[in-house]
């Protein structure tokens, strides 16, 4: 319903034209009579008004999409589990520095610069502003409007139109001041579904943006890490070259004294090429690892001033043995997902409301005059009130064809959020047996490397004492080589999975999500935990509200 005050500024001239006919003197009950018919409409319009509501035509028209709970995806939990469901919830919940945990200073110091300067993070700010900026919108249209307007017009009015002699075919000038004020009263909730709407966007671009920093720290987190790999396997590729060096100068030794032959010789020799190729190759891989933590902090030149960091001082962030499906829900992206739909239901809302009747009160209050001369005399001052109805009763379809759009907005928002949510749990079942397995092949790594070593001593005394064959060597080297490599991949792929975990489970993101009586704002349908089993397998526990 909109309540429009318009003080506009039409009034008649105060003077009567030349010629023209005495205007008749109303009676005194006149303005009386005018009052009571006036208000006798009026109220005749607002009785009518549940009537003409019950005429919109919705039928047929609603969203279809269910949103996931915790039973659909199998995080249902036995009864009585809560305490300790909530529990692991309190001992899991991420810290949103998480970084930190690591204790490297100089990864600090890069994933603060990266946050303050990186492009696409302003972007996201601007993004945020603009969702904002439409609330304010949505805000001011549930508010009163005030404004003003002065038009001074020179005429000629046609000698065969309809106005009489002298104003027939004469030039005048005439001028219209008037004070305009309009509120608009929300009866049928359109403009508060509209704010909540906004709203809804808002929060949705909101939580992009936390998206967005954490997949950005999570980048750089992963590239400082990528960095110090190539620096062990780098260290691994030096010694490789320094062995070789020391093997040759062995081999050429023995074929002095004549224990060997050119072929072992030549084999020997075969290998420093190599040797320096993989060192250049790792070098190249540096430089590009360098150029692309440049790029995410947003200074292309700042890495090359990075001191390798290395693998054995960073530290490791424990991880718990079982972590509570709401943190699923802490996800950013998928918090973004869930207000997505808030903000296309509060849509729909917005597409019923056009269906009601527009009730506006209109009242205006200004000063008219055909000649200017007359134009601040008390004669030119006019004013009206009255009421008006719009309600929409044919309209081809246009507003159901409106409403069919929009609840289909919601069957895609809805779909969008399962979909993220599903592939949360996907994730983080992921990265959870990532981690656990990677202890165990670390573990049975550290024992495959000592066998290794010990294999390739051995086979070094027994060659050079003339008790073995240099293809035993070479044997020997080839199995240390691909051990020491392997050590040094899964100690980067143990950090790196660390920070997929942690990214997966939101990186202690924990804004508030629309409450929808399904749970802890996390659309999963309760507080559930996601235990990780011995064999990389997810089970899972969830008690609901």
């Amino acid at each position: 319903m909109n309540v429009t005050f318009d003080s506009p500024s039409h009034a008649p001239a105060d003077t009567a034209l030349p010629g023209a006919a005495p205007a008749a003197e109303p009676s005194s009950s006149s303005p009386l009579r005018g009052a009571l018919q006036y208000f006798a409409t009026l109220a005749i319009a607002l009785l009518a008004l549940p009537g003409l509501t019950a005429c919109a035509d919705m039928s047929g028209i609603a969203p279809h999409a269910q949103m996931h709970d915790a039973a659909s995806l199998g995080l249902a939990a036995p009864a009585g589990s809560a305490g300790a469901a909530q529990k692991a919830f309190a001992e899991a919940t991420l810290p949103t520095d998480w970084w930190l945990g690591f204790g490297d200073s100089q990864l600090d110091a890069l994933i603060d610069r990266a946050l303050a300067t990186n492009p696409n993070l302003k972007a996201t700010e601007a993004r945020i502003a603009r969702a904002q900026a439409f609330i304010e919108t949505a805000r001011a249209a549930d508010g009163p409007q005030l404004n003003g307007s002065l038009d001074v017009t020179r005429q000629l009015y046609s000698a065969n139109g309809p106005y009489p002699p002298p104003l027939a075919g004469s030039v005048l000038n005439s001028g219209t001041g008037r004070l305009t004020g309009s509120w608009e009263i929300d009866f049928f909730g359109k403009n508060r579904a509209a704010l909540e709407s906004a709203l809804g966007s808002a929060n949705a671009a909101q939580a992009d943006a936390q998206a967005a920093r954490l997949l950005l720290a999570s980048n750089v987190a992963r590239s400082y890490f990528q960095l110090a790999r190539l620096k062990a396997q780098l260290g691994v590729a030096e010694r490789t070259l320094a062995q070789r060096n020391e093997t040759l100068r062995l081999v050429r030794d023995r074929v002095d004294a004549g224990l060997d032959t050119q072929l072992e010789r030549r084999q020997s020799e075969g290998g420093l090429p190599e040797a320096r190729q993989q060192i250049e190759a790792i070098q190249e891989q540096i430089a590009l690892t360098r150029n692309a933590l440049g790029a995410l902090v947003g200074q292309p030149n700042a890495a090359l001033a990075i001191d390798f960091p290395a693998l054995n001082a960073i530290h490791s962030i424990a991880i718990p043995a079982a972590l509570p499906a709401d943190l699923l829900g802490r996800r950013p992206d998928v918090a973004a997902a869930r207000w997505r739909v808030e903000a296309a239901t509060q849509d729909v809302a917005v597409a019923k409301a056009q269906f009601y009747p527009n009730v506006n009160l209109t009242a205006f209050l200004g000063l008219s005059s055909i000649g200017l001369d007359h134009f601040a005399q008390a004669g030119s001052k006019e004013w009206g009130i009255g009421p008006a109805i719009r309600l929409p009763i044919f309209d081809s379809g246009r507003l159901r064809a409106n409403l069919r759009g929009k609840a289909a907005d919601v069957d895609a928002a809805v779909e969008s959020y399962n979909a993220a949510l599903i592939d949360a749990v996907h994730d983080a079942a992921d990265q959870l047996a990532s981690s656990r397995s990677i202890e165990r092949q670390q573990a049975e790594q550290r024992n495959a490397q000592e066998a290794a070593e010990a294999a390739y001593d051995i086979a070094r005394q027994r060659y050079q004492a003339g008790l073995g064959n240099y293809l035993n060597v070479l044997t020997a080297e080839t199995a240390v080589l691909a051990q020491r490599r392997q050590a040094v991949d899964l100690e980067a792929r143990r950090l790196d999975t660390q920070v997929a975990l942690i990214r997966a489970l939101g990186g202690g993101y924990a804004a508030p999500l629309p409450g929808t009586g399904a749970g802890t704002g996390t659309g999963t349908g309760g507080t559930g935990t996601v235990a990780t089993a011995p064999a990389g397998t997810t089970a899972a526990s969830n008690t609901a509200h």
